[in-house]
């Protein structure tokens, strides 16, 4: 059995990571800003990534780190730096600290092209402290992460529901279900080749954006009509985004940036080795499964 310390363990991603590690036979430590339930496996820390204290009491004992927790949406720079790049940082010096043997980073496709927003250049200014780090450690870039409890993609699963989808400029992306991404991150948390960068997607080798939308469209039952919207009218719409659902808004300046450019795939020459992990949810099954989540839960 091995220990994991997981960071944004309650988060989409980190909450898929807890419950494959768990069924996996692992034993957790999970990072937590409010009191959780109790669960069977999981120990929960009390604490933020501004807490050395509780850091260290996280990755005390710990065999492997897992740093899921990171800021997607913030308001300027700075806040990014404070999510993605400090904590991070803080993240290396507990590990280092307490001689964690692995160290694996989630990071994100945005890394790649650091010049078009202020989250890709803080992830990629996240991915340089991990790489010069003394640690063995592993970088696995995601895709667009969908699944049941995601609440990023909400938007266009609403907008499919009434036939039209809002897209930005003709371009590609490369998507993952967030179970595989959870199978992926155990899979590298054991693995013994460290330093290594790990881009990863559905097996497609990418969708455009038009069949993407069509897929969601199919999700909920709907033909839809996928829109393209130019960036400068995106650009307003982030404005509107802003104003009328504030700290909520999930279109922003920041994201206009990176949702613009033409080619979000992952890098073929990236994915993890076959043998290691390959994904299995089929995505047009996956997104039927998310839309069911929404409407169980009156989203959608």
């Amino acid at each position: 059995m091995t220990t994991l310390a997981i960071t944004g363990g309650t988060g989409f991603v980190g909450t898929a990571l807890i419950r494959a590690a768990v069924a996996a036979g692992h034993a957790v430590r999970a990072l937590t800003r409010r009191p959780q339930s109790a669960r069977d496996g999981v120990e929960w820390i009390t604490g933020t990534l501004e807490d050395a204290a509780a850091l260290d009491r996280l990755v005390s004992g710990a065999d492997v780190v897992v740093h899921v927790a990171g800021v997607v949406n913030a308001p300027d720079r700075t806040a990014f730096v404070a999510g993605n790049v400090e904590g991070t940082r803080a993240m290396l010096a507990a590990a280092a600290k307490s001689r964690v043997a692995r160290f694996v980073h989630v990071s994100s496709l945005a890394a790649r092209e650091p010049g078009l927003s202020d989250y890709g250049w803080s992830k990629a200014e996240a991915e340089r402290l991990v790489e010069a780090s003394s640690l063995a450690w592993t970088i696995v870039r995601p895709p667009g992460i969908y699944g049941p409890g995601d609440l990023e993609q909400l938007d266009l699963f609403r907008a499919a529901r009434w036939g039209v989808v809002p897209l930005p400029p003709r371009g590609r992306l490369s998507v993952i279900a967030v179970e595989d991404l959870a199978r992926l991150l155990l899979a590298v948390a054991s693995e013994s080749a460290p330093r290594s960068i790990y881009e990863a997607d559905d097996g497609t080798g990418g969708w455009t954006h038009t069949a993407f939308a069509r897929a969601i469209g199919a999700a909920v039952g709907r033909r839809v009509l996928p829109l393209h919207l130019p960036p400068a009218f995106l650009t307003i719409a982030a404005r509107a985004d802003r104003l009328l659902r504030r700290g909520k808004a999930k279109l922003t300046a920041d994201r206009v940036a990176y949702f613009c450019h033409p080619d979000w795939t992952i890098d073929p020459l990236k994915r993890p080795p076959p043998d290691l992990w390959q994904p299995r949810i089929d995505t047009h099954d996956g997104l039927t499964e998310t839309a069911r989540w929404y409407r169980t839960r009156g989203l959608l």
